[in-house]
């Protein structure tokens, strides 16, 4: 089968198009024909060597939606989507026209979505479920400010909060991309460069902070996300850069009796992940939550251009077609 593989970190330009024997399914694995596979930023790091459990030569991909071809006679030619920590870091991932998985991370694909669309869920939908329902455990009737709403994780995020109920502030960079499908979907948008925007959002929340923030843009806005917390609020963060390291005001932080998580998706594997997915499926199949807005797709052969339009910040999520 032909794979996308890196035997040294670099640039996409260590990216190279290679033959490996097809896998064999076992008695807890199955195969699956990749049909759509995304390139995440974390895939771009991954070959960059910014990974450290990576291991050489490696085929990266996180994401995927394909068919099942080989393994329990219940899932052959079942049109499955799936995602992990795991894949393309310590084992081969989706880059590829064909994946050993374990037979427990089997999930249905939403019938309502396209192999492409389903192809590019996985990771930004995870993420966000993880913030905001795992970790920050958002309620009904709460508000939830976004920075980077109209971002991958920051757009799945927006769609979440408003299928739980939250009202949703909307927190970008002037001049974000207005062709995001959700646009639209937040009850309030504000400016993340406004140098009083904690008094804004109040404004605009009857003079309260906000419930939960969810942090998708970076270390640079950490202080300004605590400053929108309302009493016993929740931040999460899911990224460092451009700042890894940042400072807080520690008695603020406790009087406000304010809480700080942080979200890593690259700790659920396949299997894990599987189970959020399920949980995520009924959104995607009532139209409840719409898909990402893809760029472009691209064959596997092309992959490298792929990892260079992400490496650009081109807006829309970059899918591969193995087929």
């Amino acid at each position: 089968m032909q794979v996308i593989e890196f035997k040294e970190f670099g640039s996409p330009s260590q990216l190279h198009l290679a033959e490996r024997p097809l896998p064999q399914a076992d008695a807890n694995s199955a195969i699956v024909r990749i049909e759509a596979a995304s390139v995440n930023p974390s895939d771009l790091k991954n070959v960059a060597g910014r990974m450290s459990q990576t291991t050489l030569p490696r085929i990266p991909g996180r994401d995927y939606s394909g068919v099942v071809v080989d393994g329990p006679k219940k899932w052959i030619d079942r049109a499955v989507w799936g995602s992990g920590g795991d894949v393309g870091f310590t084992r081969d991932g989706t880059h590829a026209e064909c994946i050993q998985v374990p037979v427990a991370s089997l999930a249905l694909k939403p019938e309502r979505l396209s192999h492409v669309e389903a192809g590019a869920v996985g990771v930004t939908f995870v993420a966000a479920w993880c913030a905001l329902v795992a970790y920050a455990r958002l309620m009904h009737g709460e508000t939830v400010a976004i920075f980077g709403a109209t971002g991958g994780v920051g757009g799945a995020a927006v769609q979440i909060a408003k299928n739980l109920g939250a009202r949703v502030i909307a927190i970008n960079r002037a001049g974000s991309p207005a062709s995001s499908p959700v646009v639209g979907l937040a009850d309030v948008q504000l400016d993340s460069g406004d140098p009083e925007l904690p008094s804004t959002l109040r404004s605009f929340n009857s003079g309260r902070g906000a419930d939960v923030v969810l942090n998708t843009a970076g270390g640079s806005l950490f202080q300004v996300g605590l400053e929108l917390l309302a009493h016993r609020g929740r931040q999460i963060e899911i990224t460092s850069p451009p700042m890894r390291r940042v400072s807080m005001d520690l008695v603020d932080f406790y009087h406000n009796e304010s809480q700080l998580f942080g979200v890593d998706s690259l700790k659920f594997d396949l299997t894990a992940t599987a189970r959020i997915l399920e949980k995520l499926r009924p959104g995607f199949e009532t139209g409840a939550y719409l898909p990402p807005m893809i760029a472009d797709t691209i064959p596997l052969n092309h992959a490298r251009n792929a990892y260079e339009r992400v490496a650009n910040g081109e807006h829309g999520r970059m899918v591969l077609k193995p087929h």
